[in-house]
């Protein structure tokens, strides 16, 4: 699976995810600072699954429709990293083929909530 993570990712889980196999484009990496609009632009581009722990990704593909090809939200920042680490990996995992064209929710509680996008 191919995904893009934007700069609210931390670093640790994008290594995590290259080690075990995921291909990861970092925003903080290749091109910092640039707005969320650019960020699902690239993401569209380049056909990739969205990760993030920002929720204005929430509003910009259902609230305003902007086209995406899936996001991944990550909401649990009071845990730690390898916490939220395995929590996204199980839901890569096991809902593998559910998260294109999906805005995802994993939550502190590690409830996954999948909402289809028009």
């Amino acid at each position: 699976m191919k995904l893009i993570a934007d700069e609210s990712v931390d670093g640790r889980i994008i290594s995590r995810l290259e080690q075990n196999g995921f291909s990861v484009y970092s925003i903080a990496k290749h091109q910092a600072s640039i707005g969320d609009e650019e960020v699902l632009k690239i993401s569209v581009e380049k056909q990739l699954l969205l990760l993030t722990e920002d929720k204005d990704f929430g509003e910009l593909t259902i609230r305003f429709q902007k086209p995406n090809c899936g996001i991944i939200l990550i909401r649990a920042n009071e845990l730690d990293v390898a916490q939220r680490y395995s929590m996204l990996e199980n839901t890569l995992k096991n809902h593998r083929n559910e998260l294109l064209k999906c805005f995802t929710v994993i939550d502190s509680d590690n409830k996954v909530r999948i909402r289809k996008l028009h």
